[in-house]
């Protein structure tokens, strides 16, 4: 089975340089969920690897996250998707851990639970980071605009040529699931 690996804030749901921090905030991003329902539909295993350094940094609590995804798969679920798993990193980027994206650690546990090797896997992200975190593991990044995509394509032009880049997660899937549905 096909796996593809999902940043969270900016990609999937709306994000803010004030942190996501209850789950009122948490606002998706139009298409978004009928996107990782297609993917499902696709044959996909969708996971999300999201930094959330509003955790170590005392903004919300973990029961708050939890609530916060909570809400997040049931609006997938509603979609008629469906969500492997949800990796976070709760570090702030001052604690240098091996897990906070651009570190591979989130990743790397995905491809353990997966048990699945992680070159060429599509990693979608808006942020440099994401595309960094991609690259350490020979997966393969796909930048969205959505989020700090923009800025972050402004920001890193050149490092980012190579890259596939969409205007959000819908217009995304739809060429994986395009290019999935042209091999042989």
């Amino acid at each position: 089975m096909k796996l593809v690996i999902l940043d969270r804030d900016g990609v999937i749901n709306q994000d803010s340089d004030h942190y996501i921090k209850s789950p009122e905030e948490w606002i998706p991003i139009e298409g978004s969920l009928k996107a990782i329902a297609r993917l499902n539909h696709a044959g996909y295993r969708v996971y999300i690897a999201t930094n959330q350094s509003g955790l170590g940094r005392g903004l919300f609590r973990i029961e708050t996250l939890h609530a916060i995804h909570q809400k997040m798969v049931e609006a997938i679920e509603a979609h008629g998707g469906h969500v492997e798993a949800i990796l976070f990193c709760p570090h702030t980027p001052e604690e240098h851990c091996d897990c906070r994206k651009p570190n591979a650690g989130l990743l790397l546990e995905i491809a353990k639970r997966a048990n699945q090797n992680l070159k060429d896997v599509p990693v979608i992200g808006d942020s440099f980071r994401d595309i960094q975190a991609a690259w350490a593991v020979n997966a393969t990044p796909i930048l969205v605009k959505t989020g700090k995509g923009q800025l972050t394509l402004d920001m890193h032009e050149r490092e980012l040529l190579d890259i596939a880049k969409f205007n959000d997660l819908a217009e995304a899937v739809e060429m994986l699931i395009k290019q999935e549905s042209q091999k042989p």
